[in-house]
């Protein structure tokens, strides 16, 4: 089964698809340049490599008074400048390469971030949609990885926790059909590929966002 490490590529696919374009958060390469015009642009900007999974090396960057603060693994740092800043996040790329991600507020169950994780599977000629999960985040971290501490929640109770009853169906319709879009074209790029896990974030406003792209979904 084909599997597809590179998330730079995958979001490129879907960029250019006008639909699907407006549920990607923008994104751009990791530089000094590219993360102060993003943060001037942003409440928080997510630096994540192009290759990684479980939440790994990904970092919370934002803005504060009088410096910059970055989250990793637990740990609120603060520092000055941005000079110090890129120095801190050379450090943890360690070589690797980046992308720079606009920030979510995501919706919040008891004050910790929910996301939500669509996964297809292809038997025969048809993709399913096999499951529907919400993943909370551990207390004091902004990544909501299972392997990080996580909660899994089933999908629509965690939807029910964070919008009116009425809204939860257009939610998981909008996921699902997004979903199922990306997967057409994800295919049609990269044939081969068996699953897909996409995983949703929702921010504070409903609106819908694809944080991440899986082919090889846990």
């Amino acid at each position: 089964m084909r599997r597809v490490a590179n998330k730079w590529s995958k979001f490129a696919i879907l960029l250019r698809h006008q639909g699907v374009a407006k549920h990607i958060p923008a994104m751009r390469h990791f530089s000094a340049s590219n993360l102060r015009d993003m943060l001037q642009r942003y409440p928080f900007v997510v630096a994540k490599p192009f290759v990684g999974t479980g939440g790994n090396r990904v970092v919370k960057v934002q803005k504060t008074q009088g410096g910059y603060m970055y989250h990793y693994y637990g740990n609120q740092i603060k520092v000055h400048s941005l000079d110090g800043l890129v120095r801190a996040l050379n450090r943890i790329r360690n070589g690797r390469s980046y992308m720079l991600q606009q920030g979510i507020q995501l919706t919040t169950i008891d004050g910790r971030p929910v996301d939500y994780r669509v996964k297809l599977v292809k038997a025969g000629r048809s993709w399913h949609i096999r499951a529907i999960v919400g993943r909370l985040a551990r207390p004091g971290l902004f990544v909501t990885n299972l392997c990080k501490g996580g909660t899994l929640l089933q999908g629509s109770h965690a939807l029910r926790r964070t919008f009116p009853a009425r809204m939860v169906k257009s939610k998981r319709d909008t996921m699902c059909g997004v979903a199922r879009t990306c997967t057409f074209l994800l295919e049609s790029r990269y044939p081969g590929i068996g699953e897909l896990g996409y995983d949703f974030g929702i921010d504070k406003k409903g609106s819908v966002w694809i944080l991440e792209v899986n082919t090889r979904p846990h």
